[in-house]
C-alpha cells in the first residue's frame, strides 16, 4: 500500500529545513556581503510588484536573484572552510578565495543587467 511516510520522513524533512534556515539566519547575520545582497533582493521584490511586470519577467528576476544568493552562500562556504583549516597566509587559499567572489560578481553584474533590461522600458 502506498504511503507518504514511506517515502518522506516528516521529521526528518522539518529538521532539513530547520538546519536550512539557521544557515540562512547565521549568513544574513554574520555575511555583511549576503546582508546586502538579502537587503537589495528585498528591494527589487518590492519593485517587481510595484511595476506592472510580465509573470516570465517576474520569473527571470527571481531566478537570477536566487543565483546570486546561493552562490554568496557558497562563497561564503569555502571561505570559511579556508579559514577554520588555514592559519597561515598561503596565496592559493586567497586565489581560491577571489576565483569564488569572482563567481558571486560575475552573476551579480549579470543580475544587474537582466534587471536593467527588464525595467528601463517601464521606466520609458
Amino acid at each position: 500500500m502506498f504511503s507518504w511516510k514511506n517515502i518522506v520522513n516528516p521529521k526528518k524533512l522539518f529538521f532539513s529545513f530547520r538546519n536550512s534556515f539557521h544557515g540562512l539566519k547565521i549568513a544574513f547575520f554574520e555575511e555583511q556581503s549576503f546582508k546586502i545582497q538579502a537587503i537589495l533582493a528585498l528591494v527589487l521584490f518590492i519593485l517587481m510588484f510595484s511595476f506592472p511586470l510580465h509573470s516570465i519577467e517576474r520569473a527571470i528576476l527571481i531566478l537570477a536573484v536566487s543565483f546570486v544568493l546561493g552562490l554568496e552562500l557558497l562563497n561564503s562556504q569555502i571561505e570559511r572552510m579556508f579559514d577554520m583549516t588555514q592559519f597561515d597566509h598561503n596565496p592559493k587559499v586567497k586565489d581560491i578565495k577571489d576565483l569564488s567572489s569572482s563567481a558571486v560578481l560575475i552573476a551579480a553584474v549579470g543580475a544587474l543587467i537582466i534587471g536593467l533590461f527588464i525595467f528601463i522600458p517601464y521606466l520609458t
